[in-house]
């Protein structure tokens, strides 16, 4: 019996001879002369200057990364790595941004060809997936020399120590000979680099907390119609102004309503959405350029909180107002955290939550208010909604706040559905209202501040939103 011969081949009709030619020819000259630089240009360079005063004699490489597949055919939409775009502006797939002692360059993909048929045969190709910039053109917008990613190779032979920001992009890491701790190292310099935030991030960063305010009003107005439907549709209305405003969102939003607020990282946004009950919204826009924001509120879904709700809103309030105040240079980047733990723990001391007393309860060999917590109450932020993860500690967790930092604030409180050591009517609410903070001269800057944040606040901004249609 004949072995079956399976189908491998494109559902596209091939092209013929005829159709390849007619397609070389007629085509317009659309190149972009005199295009300005982007604002991005100008800071992305003396952060190459930081990085090569850093690594003095070598060459840094720092992929853009590439095209992920989702499933079959369908690639996720493409988001460019955070270090690459700190570095360059560069937003675009297969580009390898090089820093060398006497010079950078970016390589990257020239424009597809129309003598070729590459335009519309390749599926990554102008007629496929659309207008990519020319090398002349992205020279231009982002003040750095280009060459064509097909010269990449060739330019990496010659003899330079070489570090690579390995794990983006495979075929970038086997040009470069392995070396664990350099890559380690390079990974941590850049994540430090990026912890102070220079003018052009924290114009970024407000822009992204604004418009996320302007979502979370959105989300308010959309209530009464998610009631019918689900938190999916909460997710959508936020969605919606986050593709329209800015890029996309940061993270997966968070719209946990009723005991779904009490899961940190609730995505399946799948459940009811029901008077009487509390949504914990935690959602960042992401802006054009790629930095997000990090907000939290808790929003009752009729409009008022119940005498019990709003207690324990204050409570964690009370613990957010108290890490708040410990924001000034020279701080300990613990510190805030221990100011809201302490709070949280006296709180639920007095509510007859504890086994213990509060300071007992805070000893470090105990800590048994953590029941109730979970979790730390901050991170950086910035081109990633977990900015700096690679940073050392000594220059992140053990740290001290400078001026230039951008972070969150966000302690919780969290009674899950099951716990039997609260009253029955404390089960299934969650709280955690996430503040993002700039570090100041002298203090900081709350950059959230378009969002209410006391419980009467919450109640009068929802009743004023709601009829602005």
């Amino acid at each position: 019996m004949a072995r079956e011969q399976f189908a491998t081949g494109s559902h596209d009709w091939p092209p013929t001879e005829a159709l390849n030619a007619f397609m070389s020819t007629g085509w317009a000259d659309t190149e972009r002369r005199d295009l300005a630089q982007l604002p991005v240009a100008g800071f992305a360079a003396k952060r190459r200057d930081r990085l090569r005063a850093a690594f003095p004699g070598e060459r840094i490489v720092v992929p853009a990364g590439r095209l992920k597949t989702r499933s079959n055919d369908q690639d996720y939409r493409f988001r460019a790595h955070s270090n690459h775009v700190w570095l360059s502006g560069n937003q675009h797939p297969d580009s390898v941004l090089v820093v060398e002692p006497d010079g950078d360059t970016l390589f990257a993909p020239p424009r597809s060809r129309r003598d070729n048929g590459e335009f519309y045969l390749s599926r990554t190709g102008e007629l496929w997936a659309g207008r990519r910039p020319s090398l002349a053109e992205s020279a231009a917008e982002l003040g750095l020399a280009t060459r064509d990613i097909a010269e990449l190779e060739p330019a990496l032979r010659t003899a330079l120590p070489t570090r690579v920001l390995r794990g983006v992009d495979a075929d970038v890491d086997a040009l470069v000979g392995h070396d664990e701790y350099a890559e380690a190292e390079l990974a941590a310099v850049l994540s430090e680099l990026r912890l102070v935030k220079d003018a052009y991030e924290i114009e970024q960063l407000q822009l992204a907390c604004d418009i996320t305010a302007r979502g979370f009003a959105d989300v308010v107005r959309a209530l009464d119609r998610a009631k019918a439907t689900s938190e999916r549709y909460l997710e959508g209305t936020f969605w919606l102004r986050a593709r329209t405003e800015g890029n996309d969102v940061g993270y997966h939003s968070i719209v946990a309503a009723g005991p779904h607020a009490t899961t940190l990282h609730w995505i399946d946004n799948d459940g009811p959405v029901r008077d009487g009950d509390l949504l914990l919204l935690d959602a960042g826009v992401e802006t054009r350029s790629l930095y997000t924001a990090d907000i939290t509120r808790v929003l009752p879904i009729s409009g008022h909180f119940t005498p019990i709700q709003r207690d324990l809103y204050e409570l964690n309030r009370a613990a957010n107002d108290a890490a708040l105040a410990e924001l000034v240079p020279g701080a300990s980047y613990r510190t805030f955290h221990r100011a809201a733990m302490r709070v949280t723990a006296y709180g639920l001391a007095d509510l007859g939550l504890l086994p213990c007393s509060a300071e007992e309860a805070l000893d470090p060999d105990s800590t048994v208010y953590r029941r109730w917590t979970l979790c730390g109450s901050g991170h950086m932020l910035g081109l990633d909604v977990h900015d700096c993860a690679a940073s050392r500690a000594t220059e992140y967790l053990d740290g001290t706040l400078a001026p230039g930092h951008v972070l969150t604030v966000e302690p919780g409180l969290y009674f899950q559905p099951d716990d039997e050591l609260v009253p029955a009517e404390f089960r299934g609410l969650g709280y955690r209202i996430e503040e993002n903070v700039l570090i100041t001269d002298d203090g900081y800057r709350l950059m959230s501040d378009a969002l209410p944040r006391t419980a009467a606040d919450v109640e009068s901004w929802m009743s004023t939103v709601d009829t602005e249609r």
